[in-house]
């Protein structure tokens, strides 16, 4: 028997399976509708004001997707939290709770594990598992809330995994994350990573959305970004920054380049000079990062003197940047180290 992902199926199509399914009155779809992603109700037990034989009937016919946490690391330093989430299937993921002025902000990740293959990253130390639903992205965020107690404002596509390779999940979960009948988190609080999968950029520019689009870029040039990140040898760097520019034109939105500083790969003067012509026509934002350090990988993080002298000098030719703050940097911070650190201990 097939079972409906409920939490997965936006506000129209809970609609039409409580009318059409169900046999209930459309009032009914809107309360089930709001249990789920405005009161984020762990159960169909919590729903006191549906019928007993409506909860009966769902519990027998959907898949209500929870997630249980299994650790929460919280920083001494900013309060930053680093939470690891079991799936049904036992399965393991990461997100991340950042607190700033503006509000609440979660990472969280939208695939058991990577394809990518990204050198300085250990989300793909272990392989890539499976993608998760549009619900299991979700409960990322529901769980991050309730465990808060207070609203998360922004939400970042960033963690482990690698979006647009999970693109029609990634739709369905913005849908319903800015529905008006849930959270109405604003798309523009949303922001997408990607390491360039061409196709997807541009499928995802005919969207029109009014998300943030984020390039895992890394590199100045195509032989030190194919050396950093095995993509570029499927989509060569011209051709990922000719598809930004398209997602502009469709779009109207200025994206944002990821910038991840290497101590002696990608972290030159000469590095920052070749960037910032590369970048002269793409209407963006250069966001560099300190590299996180993990243990099976040999990169180490520029200094700080090295971090500010790269961003002068990109600011000379015109580039705006900003260098992304460190948070959590006494836990887990990187992306898939707390999970690969659970699954070497083999507590699962």
């Amino acid at each position: 028997m097939s079972f409906y992902d409920i939490k997965s199926m936006n506000y129209e199509q809970v609609m039409e399976f409580v009318i059409a399914t169900l046999g209930e009155k459309s009032f009914r779809a809107k309360q089930l509708y709001e249990w789920m992603h405005v009161h984020l109700a762990e159960s169909y037990d919590e729903m006191t004001n549906l019928p007993k034989q409506m909860r009966e009937k769902c519990k027998d016919l959907t898949e209500y997707t929870s997630l249980k946490q299994l650790d929460c690391q919280v920083s001494k330093e900013d309060g930053t939290r680093k939470y690891l989430f079991e799936l049904s299937d036992g399965n393991l993921v990461e997100s991340v709770m950042l607190s700033y002025r503006y509000g609440n902000s979660v990472c969280i990740s939208s695939q058991v594990g990577c394809k990518m293959g990204c050198r300085f990253c250990a989300s793909t130390l272990n392989g890539w598992e499976r993608n998760l639903t549009a619900a299991e992205m979700l409960e990322q965020v529901y769980s991050i809330q309730a465990d808060l107690g207070e609203r998360i404002s922004n939400v970042v596509v960033m963690g482990t995994g690698e979006p647009l390779d999970n693109l029609d999940a990634l739709l369905a979960f913005i849908e319903i994350l800015t529905d008006e009948h849930g959270l109405h988190i604003s798309q523009r609080n949303i922001t997408v990573s990607t390491c360039g999968l061409v196709p997807q950029i541009k499928e995802l520019a005919q969207k029109k959305l009014q998300i943030t689009l984020a390039l895992s870029l890394h590199a100045s040039n195509q032989k030190k970004r194919e050396e950093l990140m095995p993509i570029a040898k499927t989509y060569e760097i011209h051709e990922v920054l000719d598809t930004l520019l398209y997602y502009f034109q469709e779009t109207g939105r200025r994206v944002s380049i990821e910038y991840s500083l290497v101590a002696g790969q990608n972290d030159s003067l000469e590095d920052a000079v070749e960037l910032a012509h590369l970048l002269a026509s793409i209407p963006c934002h250069v966001n560099l990062i300190p590299v996180n350090p993990i243990q099976e990988r040999e990169y180490q993080a520029t200094t700080l003197g090295g971090i500010s002298a790269f961003k002068k000098r990109l600011e000379n030719y015109g580039i705006n940047v900003t260098i992304r703050r460190e948070m959590g940097r006494d836990i887990d911070g990187a992306c898939g180290q707390l999970r690969r650190r659970y699954l070497e201990r083999d507590y699962v």
